[in-house]
């Protein structure tokens, strides 16, 4: 007989919450079962009203705090509750590198039985905050004008923000004197129900060592009213402007960008730097936005390495060369793989940019490509993989246990698919030396990850 859940709609329950979940919410229990609540913490004692339940966990909505964490603190963006793009301005900062730590070390044990693996406090942040490097903001129409903001948490209701925390100030004031360019001349937001207007999104993206800036207008049509005439009071006011884009997107879709991208003014590229590897950066470029802690994430990678200038390295995964360019500093040869053609175009540019010889890039699946490169002799001391959020393909993992390499330098955005591999190649005959998380997201639940493993057969 199945067991009704402990707790009904509406109810009240006096709670103590016991973690956190990977989007911020408190996790409380009653008799096992759990309860999720936004904005508990840790160690609290709350009133909590139950608010929606199902089979195997329940929300609730914090009514009432009897016992406050020692982290808690009051989130100084006003509208942090609505906005949901960051999910722990309501955490001091020392509190949220614990709360990742702990993130972290949960699940390469539950998920990768990793329990002895060394796994270091996180590396934050001097300064948490104003950190974006890229903003990318719906626009929107209200009496009076368009405009610009983030989506209200669970809609596509336009918040309009003239200054996000996190995000670089320079790109705050250019998207605010944008949008009173656009109104000021004409141009309609687009409209998702209707499928009409004009201006969808607009794109800002800041070189933090140049200070050069690219601003993107995505758009539904080709069209741009009196674009000339805004052109030239946006570069007017902003000298530090080197490229103005048009990008069309004409589906009816969620998705930012089209496959029409064409420039309006300026550069097709801006540049910035990464350590002083230099990088050129387009509107479709993948470019870390946080390029203070990329530094500390791939200079760690570096270390994990421990290259001497007569290893031959394999990149996986390798975007638009980051990665690759670091190594190739200290490796004897470097080969990048990645699946998106500009990617690599990107990558070549960046790799000549830099004056850098000993890299090679290929297009193509990782999983495919590598075990092409093995079978034609390329024997890699040392593999780098960088994966998206799902991790590893299957297949990866298989080669890389087959090749051998001395060590394997795994870079991750999701700690749950991390220890998942981990725990494969662990299977396949490595061992998991030590583990760095670094916050690249403060603010947020997000933490990346350094792995470096060792061969053990």
């Amino acid at each position: 007989m199945k067991m009704a859940p402990p707790v009904e709609k509406n109810e009240y329950i006096d709670a103590v919450f016991e973690d956190v979940t990977h989007d911020g919410a408190g996790v409380a229990k009653v008799n096992g079962y759990p309860i999720f609540v936004p904005y508990g913490l840790p160690g609290e004692e709350a009133k909590v009203k139950v608010i929606k339940v199902k089979k195997n966990y329940a929300f609730g909505r914090l009514v009432e705090l009897y016992k406050e964490s020692p982290y808690r603190q009051e989130a100084p963006c006003p509208v942090y509750k609505q906005c949901g793009g960051c999910q722990l301005q309501h955490v001091s900062y020392g509190g949220q590198l614990q709360i990742k730590e702990k993130q972290v070390r949960d699940v390469m044990a539950r998920i990768g039985g990793l329990k002895d693996v060394t796994i270091h406090p996180v590396l934050g942040m001097e300064h948490p905050w104003l950190y974006r490097n890229k903003a990318q903001v719906p626009i929107g129409e209200r009496e009076g004008g368009l405009v610009a903001g983030f989506y209200r948490q669970g809609t596509h209701d336009i918040i309009d923000i003239e200054a996000c925390l996190i995000q670089v100030e320079e790109n705050d004031v250019l998207i605010q004197r944008v949008k009173q360019i656009c109104s000021k001349h004409g141009v309609r937001a687009y409209n998702e129900k209707l499928h009409k207007g004009t201006l969808r999104h607009v794109m800002v993206r800041y070189g933090q060592v140049t200070g050069d800036i690219m601003l993107v207008f995505i758009t539904r049509s080709d069209e741009l009213p009196n674009k000339q005439a805004m052109i030239k009071e946006i570069t007017a006011a902003f000298p530090n402007i080197k490229s103005i884009v048009q990008n069309v997107n004409e589906k009816r879709t969620n998705v930012i960008f089209g496959e029409k991208t064409k420039l309006l003014w300026g550069s097709e590229y801006i540049y910035d730097y990464i350590g002083n590897v230099k990088f050129a950066i387009s509107a479709r470029s993948f470019y870390q936005v946080n390029p203070v802690q990329t530094k500390v994430l791939y200079e760690k990678a570096l270390e994990y390495a421990k290259l001497t200038g007569e290893e031959t390295v394999i990149d996986a995964y390798c975007g638009i060369g980051t990665i690759s360019l670091f190594l190739a500093q200290k490796a004897k040869h470097v080969y990048g793989v990645e699946i998106v053609p500009e990617a690599i175009e990107d990558a070549n540019r960046n790799a000549e940019l830099n004056g850098i010889k000993n890299v090679e890039f290929a297009v193509g699946e990782a999983e495919k490509v590598i075990p092409n490169w093995y079978e034609q002799g390329v024997q890699a001391d040392v593999i780098v993989v960088d994966p998206p959020r799902k991790g590893c393909d299957e297949s990866l993992l298989e080669t890389i246990i087959a090749m051998k390499p001395k060590r394997v330098v795994y870079v991750s955005c999701d700690p749950a698919t991390l220890a998942r591999d981990l725990r494969i190649l662990e299977d396949g005959g490595f061992k998991t030396a030590e583990v760095q998380p670094v916050d690249m997201f403060p603010q947020t639940m997000h933490v990346e990850n350094v792995a470096v493993l060792e061969r053990s057969l």
